[in-house]
C-alpha cells in the first residue's frame, strides 16, 4: 500500500470514528450560559483535582467518550466544546492559543473548578495544553499530552505546502470556521509556548502514536521525528508508544485512562 492509500485509509477510519463519537453523550453533558453566550460542557463533581479535557483540531468532546465516562467515576473531569464547535458560540477574538487558554481558565473559575488541574490535551489540543502549563505552572497538577501537535509543526518538511495534494484538500474541505482559525494561527500558538520555560516540576506523561512511524516520507519522517521531540521538550517526562494511530482516545483509549489514573495517583499522594 503506497503513501496516498495508507492516508486515504487512515483518514476514513478516523472520520468513522468521528461520526460515530457525535452519537455518543458523556457524563452531565449540558449547554450552559456563561458570560452571555453558550458552551457546552460536561461537568462531573468529585472531591478531586479536576481533569480538564482539551480536544483536537475540529474536534469535539465526545472524542473522549471512552475515557472521561471511566476518569469520571471518582475523579472530577471537565470537558467542553471550544468557541465555534458545536452547540457553542463563536467568539470575535483570535484563536490562537494565549486566548483559548485564558478562555478555558475562565471558564473553569466560572464552574467552580479551582487549581491546580490535570491537564489532558490531544493532538492540538495538547499544544494548548502545554502553554496552559507553562503559562500558568502553579495551576497544574500534572500534564497528558496525547499525541499532542508539536509548537514547531509547521516549520521543515511540515509546512502546509509541502504536504501532499490530497492532504492539503483534505484540510480545504474539512477544516472550517473556527478550526480555520485555530489552524492558521498555529505556529503563533507554538511560538507563544516556545517563548516561555519549560513545565517542570510536576509529571508530564507523552503518548505517542507509534503506528505512523511505519509511513516513510520526507513529510512522514519530519512528522515522527517531532512526534519524538516533544518528550525533549519536557525533561523527565515519561513518554509511552502507543499501537495506535493519531486518534488514540478512540483507538486505544486504556493508554489516556491509565496515565491519568498515575497523575491522580502522585496528585493524591502529593497533597
Amino acid at each position: 500500500m503506497n503513501i496516498q492509500h495508507k492516508l486515504i485509509a487512515k483518514t476514513t477510519f478516523v472520520l468513522t470514528l468521528v461520526l460515530l463519537s457525535g452519537c455518543a453523550s458523556l457524563p452531565n453533558s449540558a449547554l450552559d450560559k456563561i458570560d452571555n453566550r453558550n458552551i457546552e460542557v460536561a461537568l462531573t463533581r468529585h472531591n478531586t483535582i479536576p481533569v480538564v479535557f482539551e480536544n483536537g483540531l475540529g474536534g469535539r468532546k465526545e472524542y473522549w467518550k471512552d475515557v472521561l465516562p471511566e476518569i469520571s467515576k471518582d475523579s472530577s473531569t471537565f470537558a467542553y466544546n471550544r468557541p465555534g464547535y458545536g452547540k457553542s458560540d463563536p467568539v470575535s477574538t483570535p484563536r490562537d492559543g494565549s486566548h483559548i487558554v485564558d478562555e478555558l481558565r475562565t471558564l473553569l473559575r466560572a464552574k467552580g473548578l479551582n487549581p491546580p488541574y490535570i491537564l489532558v490535551g490531544h493532538s492540538l489540543g495538547g499544544l494548548y495544553m502545554q502553554l496552559f502549563a507553562r503559562r500558568y505552572p502553579g495551576e497544574v497538577s500534572a500534564l497528558v499530552l496525547v499525541d499532542s501537535t508539536h509548537p514547531q509543526q509547521f516549520d521543515g518538511e511540515g509546512a502546509l505546502e509541502k504536504q501532499s495534494f490530497f492532504v492539503r484538500g483534505l484540510l480545504w474541505v474539512l477544516v472550517t470556521g473556527a478550526a480555520q482559525e485555530e489552524l492558521d494561527l498555529l505556529p503563533q500558538t507554538g511560538n507563544q509556548v516556545l517563548s516561555l520555560p519549560t513545565f517542570s516540576g510536576q509529571p508530564v506523561f507523552v503518548l505517542s502514536a507509534s503506528k505512523p512511524l511505519e509511513v516513510k516520507s520526507r513529510v512522514a519522517d519530519d512528522a515522527n521525528e517531532k512526534r519524538k521531540d516533544i518528550a525533549r521538550l519536557y525533561p523527565g517526562s515519561t513518554q509511552i508508544w502507543v499501537d495506535s494511530g493519531h486518534v488514540i482516545p478512540l483507538e486505544k483509549p486504556e493508554a489516556v485512562i491509565s496515565a491519568i489514573r498515575e497523575a491522580l495517583l502522585f496528585s493524591r499522594s502529593a497533597r
